[in-house]
């Protein structure tokens, strides 16, 4: 049977811990029990770990041998910031496929109040991502940042940057990543409802990013994000 995977939020020597909700999930919800045995990632590292103390909120573990680990992708998802329930479900979503990180994006069509508001979700953008990344059984969740102005996020490094445009009729997210010339530092950008405007199209242009399509049907946010990952993960062979 498939241990759970659990990634400790302190980590001490051949120690680690659960605290706080996160502990009272495994202890109260799970009914945990000391010498219980779990996959625990410490510092990113997977080893076995068995609970030497339990408490409500404070669940110890023993560590011991490393476990080998499949490695995260390295492909990065830049989202304009949408309806936050939805945006949630793309980040729990695209979590579980193995992105790196997903960055929040504040374009010139995102709503105002939700980039407003969108500085106090990220702790609880993180929390989905954690939950996402042990039911997935990954060794992180991925980076959520701090929202990010578009201008920034386009300056951001990367051997492959695909831009998502509706505008764009030939050439496909397939077709962009197997003309790149490299696997690793993979950013796909998206933006909001309502799509990128001609002036943001022509800044991703002039900064090297290559336009690319989903086809001729016209996707939500969280659905395009979601089919530009599997995709990209397809054609690295993740």
């Amino acid at each position: 049977m498939t241990r759970r995977r659990w990634i400790a939020d302190q980590v001490t020597g051949n120690q680690a811990a659960l605290t706080g909700a996160h502990a009272a999930h495994l202890s109260r919800v799970l009914r945990a029990r000391i010498g219980q045995e779990f996959d625990i990632v410490a510092d990113g590292v997977l080893r076995r770990g068995k609970i030497s103390s339990l408490q409500e909120d404070h669940v110890e573990f023993e560590l011991g041998e490393e476990i080998p680990a499949r490695a995260v992708s390295q492909i990065t998802l830049l989202l304009s910031i949408f309806k936050f329930d939805r945006m949630e479900w793309a980040i729990e979503k695209c979590t579980e496929l193995g992105v790196a990180a997903l960055i929040p994006v504040v374009a010139q069509r995102t709503e105002s109040h939700l980039a407003a508001a969108a500085v106090k979700r990220v702790e609880r953008w993180q929390r989905i991502a954690q939950q996402a990344a042990e039911q997935s059984r990954r060794l992180a969740p991925p980076e959520i940042p701090p929202p990010m102005k578009l201008k920034d996020a386009m300056a951001l490094p990367g051997a492959t940057r695909i831009v998502l445009s509706e505008q764009e009729e030939t050439n496909t997210v397939k077709d962009a990543l197997s003309a790149a010339p490299a696997a690793q530092g993979i950013l796909l950008a998206f933006g909001p409802e309502g799509g990128w405007t001609a002036a943001e199209l022509e800044a991703f242009q002039k900064s090297s990013w290559v336009p690319a399509s989903l086809g001729s049907t016209i996707l939500r946010a969280e659905t395009a994000a979601i089919a530009a990952t599997a995709i990209a993960l397809a054609e690295l062979g993740s």
